[in-house]
């Protein structure tokens, strides 16, 4: 059973006619964001396309969707929507129920199928443990790297080069640019305080790795905030087709991404033959 919200035919932005679609980038499903209700955590959530029976969810993994909002609850009918999390085959397994344990074997044969026809590439492993020298200067590109603009700290959604335009072409397809461009001013990589002291875990004395774009424009920076191309920063009119995936960076939900070590930089050669530092992860 799918419940979908409408949208007047003459508006601008396609995000309200029903849950933004999209793919997980860890396993290839199909996913639909949604915007979180009043809350502490003011943060798009990832949810399964497909209204589940709410007696083979358990309670806490419930969730409602009331005028294109999410809310972590039921909402008293027969029908509920599940946290993609909570069924991602590219996740380690936890203890479900027998429908959402059989949901989660059928994801993952999809996942398999998209990977043999493809349309679909796993992301990296991440290294484990320690990595020294050159070697660790070739594995060193953050997966989720924390960006600082507009004088908040996010966590990005992929690397930053990799970091693509939510604009709608005029064939109604996302534009393919990245926000990242040789054509506008970058930010640096700086190992920057990480924060409060917390009693949880350490915090390391080096600072933390964070692509900082504060010397960048004012206007750059709300492009960088839009997630917008250069193309489409300048077209006002342009609909979003998907949603910024900024985080609101929080050192306990995030402390795993916390990197003490800046990104390796690409080496390039100068007008003399030289070899230099780009200014670019």
């Amino acid at each position: 059973m799918s419940r979908s919200l409408t949208l007047s035919p003459g508006g601008a932005s396609r995000l309200l006619r029903c849950g933004q679609g999209g793919r997980c980038r860890e396993c290839g499903n199909r996913i639909e964001w949604y915007h979180r209700g009043p809350g502490p955590l003011q943060r798009p959530v990832r949810l399964h396309p497909q209204e589940l029976p709410a007696a083979a969810v358990p309670a806490a993994c419930r969730w409602h969707v009331s005028s294109g909002i999410a809310y972590p609850a039921a909402d008293g009918s027969n029908w509920c929507r599940l946290p993609h999390a909570v069924v991602c085959p590219a996740r380690d397994a936890a203890p479900l129920p027998r429908e959402l344990a059989g949901l989660r074997r059928s994801l993952a044969v999809r996942t398999r199928r998209l990977i043999d026809s493809g349309a679909f590439a796993p992301p990296p492993a991440l290294p484990k443990g320690p990595a020294s020298g050159e070697k660790a200067a070739q594995v060193c590109r953050p997966a989720r790297p924390v960006v600082q603009l507009l004088y908040v700290r996010y966590l990005a959604a992929c690397p930053v080069d990799e970091i693509q335009c939510t604009a709608q072409t005029r064939r109604r397809h996302r534009c393919t640019n990245t926000v990242l461009t040789p054509a506008a001013p970058a930010g640096t990589w700086k190992l920057l305080p990480v924060g409060a002291a917390s009693g949880r875990f350490a915090l390391p004395s080096s600072g933390m790795a964070v692509y900082d774009l504060s010397d960048t424009p004012y206007a750059e920076q709300l492009r960088w905030r839009g997630q917008r191309c250069l193309q489409h920063a300048a077209a006002a009119a342009a609909a979003d087709l998907a949603v910024a995936g900024w985080e609101p960076f929080d050192l306990l939900r995030h402390h795993e991404h916390v990197r003490t070590r800046l990104p390796a930089r690409a080496r390039r050669l100068g007008p003399a033959g030289c070899s230099r530092t780009a200014g670019r992860p």
